[in-house]
């Protein structure tokens, strides 16, 4: 039996209102202007991430070094408006996470993130079966995001991150196929 393709983790991925491209280190400055907002990260479980130095250590260094993460782009203003990555892909389960996501307050509660979910869910059906989501337990915001996109809640986890402990919550979608 042939060997199937290899999950394709960084492809640019484009729908109507956003393009979402593969993140680079000259994508620091205007992402980082995104993130700079401390109202994006106030339910989060590392809520310091809005300060430059640690949104350069904890969150973007990671982005850049894993290989599977995107800026967000609005396709009619140009701008980077967030950011998105795939992350724990397991061939043999044929099982991987989306998140690490945040979005210009702007962009909150409209269709940008069911569209920036959409084109990363499509793509990875293509080699997954399930996709996971690991959300801050407290992180209402995105808790009702993931289920209005028909995120189903299946357990909870601590994780150890910084030398702190943080409860998170998972949320499954399973490939429509």
């Amino acid at each position: 039996m042939p060997k199937p393709p290899q999950f394709d983790l960084q492809p640019t991925l484009v729908g109507a209102t956003i393009t979402l491209l593969p993140l680079h280190a000259d994508d620091f400055e205007s992402l980082y202007e995104v993130a700079s907002d401390p109202l994006l990260w106030e339910q989060h479980p590392d809520p310091s991430r809005y300060k430059r130095d640690i949104f350069a250590e904890r969150y973007f260094a990671g982005a850049l070094s894993c290989g599977s993460a995107f800026v967000v782009i609005h396709n009619e203003s140009g701008d980077v408006i967030g950011s998105s990555r795939y992350y724990d892909w397991s061939p043999d389960k044929q099982e991987v996470a989306i998140g690490y996501t945040f979005l210009a307050r702007e962009h909150w509660g409209g269709e940008i993130n069911g569209e920036l979910k959409k084109l990363m869910l499509d793509h990875a059906f293509r080699w997954a079966r399930v996709v996971w989501f690991h959300i801050g337990k407290n992180n209402l915001r995105s808790r009702r995001a993931i289920e209005k996109i028909g995120g189903r809640f299946s357990h909870e986890e601590v994780y150890e991150m910084y030398g702190a402990k943080y409860d998170y919550v998972h949320y499954r979608i399973d490939s429509p196929q």
